[in-house]
């Protein structure tokens, strides 16, 4: 079968042997292609089992994890041997014995992706540890499936990492990996039509899950950028330091400090928290073009500070002169102050260097 088996690993070492036994005798003469990030010795497992194993198995081991599980993916679409590819997981919770049922409903033109879903008629998410990730699971795909209601609306299980593709049909450059759920990422930026087939999600065969809260936060920022781009993160990162801003003043005024100061001792917190967070998760992709770090840093700090110098005197006005409770005003004038920062760091702070200062780096 003209197929590649697309598997990204994460220390899935005990894995191996099993997924390439299944996977070979379900579909003779695939190849297997784990893109391994591994740091437990998977790639030298690939590279033992490959040895004797009944079908063309390689690995290709990323010093660099760029993109995480979904950039994996993109790099195994560019190295496959075939055009038509399934990507699966690799601890065996997605049976290789559905792969024909996938290949099969491409060979068809059921659809341009074919997905393995959970959550259609005869499927099954029994392989999620208990109640709660169960019902993360559930409540995670309604609101990706409530943020996207056009492009998802004959989609059941958007988050599913097993499915298969024609890699001919994909821009792959205009993908922008972030993270694990790359499936999404593909339905959302094309317009390739989807069909899904039924499966069990089983038990790990081995090794332990790699669900965490870190990967929530990161579902939960590919969820911001996909929907709304570098701004809407930038909107989550700034809505996270208005609460944290308007938290900081209620605390220190139930303290008995004065609002004046304790709207600066906010200020000045969550202006350095957000640069951080806008850094790693906004603006990552334009830093190695842009200034070094602390310019970047000193521009953005005295932009804020500026703005705040602003900001909150209008706030005592709308305390003292309006009656606005301190909280209340603190949460407009951020809301308001909003766009003109997005607009000062795109332009500004994370623009590219001139041509002298790209030299001078270079030689630096």
């Amino acid at each position: 079968m003209s197929v590649t088996v697309i598997v990204p690993t994460y220390n899935e070492r005990e894995n191996v042997a099993e997924l390439v036994r299944r996977t070979a005798g379900a579909v003779p003469g695939a190849e297997i292609l784990f893109v391994d990030d591994s740091s437990d010795g998977t790639a030298d497992e690939v590279r033992r089992v490959a040895a004797g194993a009944a079908c063309r198995v390689r690995v290709v081991h990323r010093d660099r994890p760029t993109g995480g599980l979904g950039g994996a993916v993109i790099e195994g679409l560019r190295a496959a041997s075939h055009d038509v590819c399934v990507v699966m997981d690799g601890d065996l919770q997605h049976p290789p014995e559905r792969i024909p049922d996938i290949v099969a409903a491409l060979a068809a033109g059921d659809g341009e992706i074919v997905a393995a879903s959970r959550y259609v008629g005869g499927g099954s998410a029994t392989g999620l540890a208990d109640a709660t990730r169960r019902l993360v699971s559930r409540a995670s795909t309604a609101v990706t499936r409530a943020m996207f209601p056009v492009r998802l609306r004959r989609v059941t299980d958007p988050m599913t990492g097993f499915f298969g593709v024609d890699r001919r049909l994909l821009d792959l450059d205009r993908l922008r990996p972030r993270g694990f759920k790359i499936l999404l990422e593909i339905i959302v930026r094309t317009d390739l039509a989807v069909a899904e087939v039924p499966f069990t999600f089983g038990d790990r065969f081995a090794g332990a899950s790699k669900a965490s809260v870190r990967q929530g936060a990161r579902f939960l920022h590919q969820l911001a950028l996909l929907r709304f781009g570098k701004m809407g993160a930038f909107a989550l990162i700034g809505a996270l330091g208005a609460v944290a801003n308007v938290a900081i003043v209620w605390a220190l005024t139930s303290l008995g400090t004065d609002y004046v100061w304790a709207a600066i001792i906010a200020a000045e917190t969550t202006i350095v928290a957000n640069f951080l967070l806008a850094e790693r998760f906004v603006f990552h992709d334009l830093r190695r073009q842009a200034r070094a770090f602390w310019r970047r840093f000193a521009t953005s700090f005295g932009f804020n500070n500026a703005e705040a110098a602003v900001r909150i005197p209008v706030m005592a006005l709308m305390v003292e002169t309006w009656g606005i409770a301190s909280p209340v005003a603190t949460a407009i004038t951020l809301a308001v102050a909003f766009v003109i920062r997005f607009t000062f760091h795109s332009l500004v702070v994370y623009a590219p260097r001139t041509e002298a200062a790209e030299r001078a780096a270079t030689r630096a």
